[in-house]
């Protein structure tokens, strides 16, 4: 099995702190940056970053859905990671300074991918795809703290 590694970033105009805290707010925000990808979300414990743990599925094709038990920790100051109990999936936030009033955000996911020519077209195509569901994601927490 191969790493599969999806990345997506935006640089949007607020501050770091209240980006990541936007990001981490597991109870309140963060269901509404989600796009109809996403079914089922649930806080079960916890709801502010470190110590969360929730559950959605994710619609990633018309064929493919993940049922997602993710464990929230933060690791580093700006980063916020959402690591899978159902598979080998981890999701990582990164945010930091991009300038005055601005903020990077960067979040890559990687999971084992499968084997053969089945792996070859998940490496392939996989990426873009939850690149597309990030860039919907991304555009959402931009217009939720640039208001």
């Amino acid at each position: 099995m191969a790493q599969v590694e999806a990345t997506t970033e935006r640089v949007v105009a607020a501050d770091a702190e209240t980006v990541f805290d936007t990001i981490a707010d597991y109870s309140g925000t963060r269901a509404k940056l989600l796009p109809e990808h996403f079914s089922e979300y649930e806080v079960r414990e916890g709801g502010d970053g470190e110590g969360t743990l929730v559950h959605w599925k994710l619609q990633a094709t018309s064929k493919r859905v993940r049922d997602c038990l993710l464990e929230v920790t933060e690791p580093t100051d700006g980063e916020l990671v959402e690591k899978d109990r159902n598979s080998s999936m981890v999701t990582t936030w990164r945010v930091t300074p991009a300038g005055e009033g601005r903020s990077r955000v960067v979040v890559t996911t990687v999971w084992n991918g499968a084997g053969g020519i089945g792996g070859f077209f998940e490496k392939t195509f996989a990426p873009k795809g939850l690149g597309r569901i990030y860039d919907l994601i991304l555009a959402k927490l931009a217009a939720e703290v640039e208001k």
